[in-house]
């Protein structure tokens, strides 16, 4: 039986607003006397953006590399059985998530005022020469991330069934390979969508880093458009700039999702119940696992 939909004159009425208001806007920035976009295409490509596009990417992964470092000791230190260890990170993530990273930006940047010298066995670091704005914007993203990311990473562990843990300790896994071969693995598909979410606002967050001139790519169009007053136009390329590699890591952060899907394979295909990569790694535990009916490859 054919089943036709019902017909809604509000859905063609809707649907003719939203198009209307945006053809609406297209047009006001298309036809603007004050909007040059010959100077927006001039500067996609100038070497102060081109510099500060490569100074944020290098934020980005510096950022995202160390938290998630620092997040996956945190989260394994907030499930000690350790008091002192689960007081320690939930002291760390309490402070770095409750407070704004702005101002832990300028605090990091800043911090020669607090410790000019810093004193290590016979020899002195002045502070003021070693934290300089792509140090500081570095451990502030880095330390705020980290917070953030033993959430994720403790909500992905937690994920994984205790019947697990108790099946490796069976086997005579000590705690460390146990979280390392067994535990980590699973929690991945859990882990990897929030982690791809964090990383494309980390590239959005190292904007702020603006406030100490880390020569990122906003600084770098701030030091242009106040030669030139080019103001909307030079955020309009770093807006660009922007969209172009936040639609690109979303594109990977799919792939990605796709992969350490516990359903199917990037090809479509649902997976089988235990992969040739889970037959290899129980090999190298001592296990013999049992062969699967006929059919079941």
């Amino acid at each position: 039986m054919h089943i036709v939909p019902v017909f809604h004159w509000g859905r063609y009425i809707s649907a003719f607003v939203v198009l209307a208001a945006c053809g609406w806007l297209v047009w006001i920035f298309a036809t603007s006397e004050n909007m040059r976009w010959g100077e927006v295409l001039r500067y996609m490509f100038d070497g102060g953006i081109l510099t500060g596009l490569v100074v944020t990417l290098q934020l980005t992964a510096i950022s995202m590399i160390a938290g998630t470092i620092l997040g996956v000791i945190a989260a394994i230190m907030r499930m000690s059985v350790n008091p002192v260890l689960r007081y320690v990170s939930n002291a760390y993530i309490w402070f770095f998530r409750g407070t704004p990273l702005l101002v832990q930006i300028i605090l990091w940047f800043n911090i020669g005022l607090f410790i000019p010298t810093l004193h290590l066995g016979f020899t002195e670091i002045d502070m003021n020469s070693v934290i300089t704005s792509f140090v500081a914007a570095s451990l502030a993203l880095s330390l705020n991330e980290g917070a953030y990311m033993a959430e994720i990473v403790r909500a992905g562990i937690t994920s994984v069934h205790k019947g697990q843990t108790e099946a490796a300790s069976a086997l005579g896994l000590n705690p460390a390979k146990t979280m390392r071969r067994i535990i980590l693995p699973q929690a991945l598909r859990i882990i990897i969508p929030p982690t791809g979410n964090q990383a494309i606002g980390m590239l959005k967050a190292t904007s702020l880093v603006s406030v100490i001139a880390a020569s990122e790519l906003l600084t770098q169009a701030q030091i242009i458009y106040m030669r030139n007053y080019l103001v909307i136009e030079l955020l309009f390329v770093v807006s660009i700039w922007y969209l172009i590699v936040t639609t690109v890591a979303s594109i990977g952060q799919h792939y990605l999702e796709q992969h350490f899907s516990p359903d199917t394979r990037p090809d479509g295909k649902v997976r089988t119940a235990i992969s040739i990569r889970a037959v290899r790694n129980l090999g190298t535990l001592g296990v013999t696992p049992l062969k699967s009916e006929k059919g079941n490859s």
